[in-house]
């Protein structure tokens, strides 16, 4: 898998993250400024890998073309992200709120769900998924992952994290939507991604499938992160880098490196509507 200069930065400074979270965790520190300025760094990662593809998306094709719109949206989602945990930083510094849920930072995490589910469909247009469609294993299999997929978010999210009810007793209402809102969002877009890639990879012949791959990982993993925090916040334990944080970071580049893979390609040719 060769890199581009994008992702190589954006692999250095996700080092930086991750020995900064190693610290922390030795040091066994809950509150201050080095757990907020964690959650703050992390954040930098899809709010300007997300800026350089909504700002360059022209490179890859602009909005006359599937993979451009693909990108775009992508990186729309990311940018989002990315403001919202610029606007969860606010709240550290300047309000001395250490875990601002539900806050005005959820109006910017909530839509970047639905740009990912977006960038992954316009994605399954440049990867060849409609061919495997074709096929009668392809058909079955975009049936089943998504059931399979929305199984274990009903597991994870109602039995494990609520244990067996959809809704916590006593807990805020909004706060007790955005619990199930955000793992749910996950899921559809993950189902969506697991049938692209499922779909595609006999056709990509090498041009895109470490990003679909990366892109994937990075869904999942939010799918993780978004269900850890939930149950975190109800219990009372979620705090500035604490392990859910860890699995927001690794998302977050997850993604944002694999969208930001689509450089290498540019020159290639791309869809068109």
């Amino acid at each position: 898998m060769s890199l581009n200069s994008y992702q190589k930065a954006c692999i250095a400074f996700f080092a930086l993250i991750l020995v900064s979270w190693i610290a922390l965790f030795a040091s066994g520190s809950k509150e201050g400024i080095f757990n907020n300025l964690f959650a703050f760094a992390y954040g930098l990662v899809p709010l300007i890998g997300g800026s350089l593809a909504v700002v360059g998306y022209r490179t890859w094709g602009g909005l006359s073309t599937i993979l451009g719109k693909a990108i775009f949206f992508f990186g729309l989602g990311l940018f989002l992200w990315g403001c919202g945990q610029m606007t969860w930083a606010y709240y550290n510094f300047f309000l001395a709120v250490d875990v601002p849920y539900p806050s005005i930072a959820d109006l910017f995490y909530a839509p970047s769900v639905l740009f990912y589910t977006i960038g992954t469909m316009l994605l399954a247009r440049t990867t060849g998924a409609r061919f495997g469609l074709r096929e009668e294993y392809g058909r079955a299999y975009a049936i089943f992952a998504p059931i399979a997929v929305l199984v274990i978010t009903y597991n994870v999210v109602v039995l494990v994290g609520h244990g067996g009810e959809l809704v916590s007793k006593g807990s805020d209402l909004m706060k007790a939507i955005l619990d199930v809102a955000y793992p749910l969002g996950d899921a559809v877009s993950l189902s969506v991604a697991a049938v692209v890639a499922g779909l595609s990879f006999r056709y990509l012949g090498g041009v895109y499938r470490y990003e679909v791959i990366l892109i994937l990982s990075g869904l999942a993993v939010m799918f993780v992160a978004d269900s850890v925090f939930s149950y975190m916040t109800t219990v009372g334990t979620s705090y500035n880098g604490d392990f859910g944080d860890l699995l927001f970071a690794i998302g977050m580049f997850l993604l944002t490196c694999g969208i930001l893979g689509f450089n290498k390609v540019r020159q290639a040719a791309v869809p068109a509507d």
